[in-house]
């Protein structure tokens, strides 16, 4: 567990009072933290009809799935700066982020937004369409591997600007391999839950999902094709800009 501890001014370790843990800020141990509050209250701009698919994706039973929205706003901004028009996300879920990213891109853009199933995508639709983008997100419902050796065949090498990855985590590294090619120079891959609420720290060897990522954490360090940062917001997210 990551632990942020803060001290009162002229005071040492040994007074500290108080220490919170890095979270979701919809999780429930986000809820009624403080400092949490004061980081949505002085830096979420949320669009109105991302705010309603928000709070409609939290009356789900697995809406702790849901991106934080603070780390969904960060991958936004981050794709406005390097005015991305192409965008992958291999993960719906609800469509937050992919609603998030779509308002960003310009008329023209396209977030190719891949998923196996329909029916919790289809809660975002209505969302989507409600903030005009609809037309930019294309659903390609199939395994994602799928979609990403479709992109490829279709000549579409190096011709996206931006990639979230959060799905299934014994494909990690596949889906970054695929990625990596998909991705231009200077374009960004951004990459979920990279510390698995701490699970990371010495794997359980029977933990496939926290063995695949802690891998993958590992060998982006090394990889010499990226630059990369990895933040402790959210559950812990990757930032990989090729080179």
């Amino acid at each position: 567990v990551l632990m942020c501890f803060f001290f009162p001014k002229g005071k040492g370790k040994s007074q500290a009072f108080g220490s919170t843990t890095i979270f979701k800020s919809h999780s429930k141990g986000a809820k009624d933290n403080p400092l949490m509050k004061y980081v949505l209250d002085h830096s979420m701009r949320e669009h109105p009809a991302l705010k309603k698919l928000r709070l409609k994706t939290l009356e789900d039973r697995f809406s702790g799935m849901m991106v934080a929205c603070e780390q969904s706003q960060l991958m936004a901004n981050l794709a406005k700066l390097i005015k991305a028009k192409k965008a992958l996300e291999i993960g719906v879920y609800t469509g937050y982020n992919a609603l998030n990213i779509a308002l960003t891109l310009p008329e023209d853009g396209r977030v190719v937004a891949c998923d196996i199933s329909e029916a919790l995508p289809n809660m975002g639709r209505p969302f989507w369409k409600e903030a005009g983008v609809e037309h930019k997100i294309d659903l390609r419902i199939q395994p994602a591997l799928k979609t990403l050796d479709d992109l490829l065949a279709a000549g579409e090498a190096e011709s996206f600007d931006f990639a979230f990855i959060d799905a299934d985590k014994q494909n990690y590294d596949h889906y970054y391999e695929k990625c990596l090619q998909l991705i231009r120079k200077g374009g960004i891959i951004a990459i979920d839950n990279v510390l698995w609420s701490g699970r990371v720290l010495n794997p359980e060897a029977d933990d496939l999902d926290s063995q695949c990522i802690d891998k993958l954490n590992k060998k982006i360090y090394r990889d010499v094709r990226v630059n990369v940062s990895m933040l402790t917001v959210g559950d812990g997210l990757t930032l990989a800009f090729k080179l």
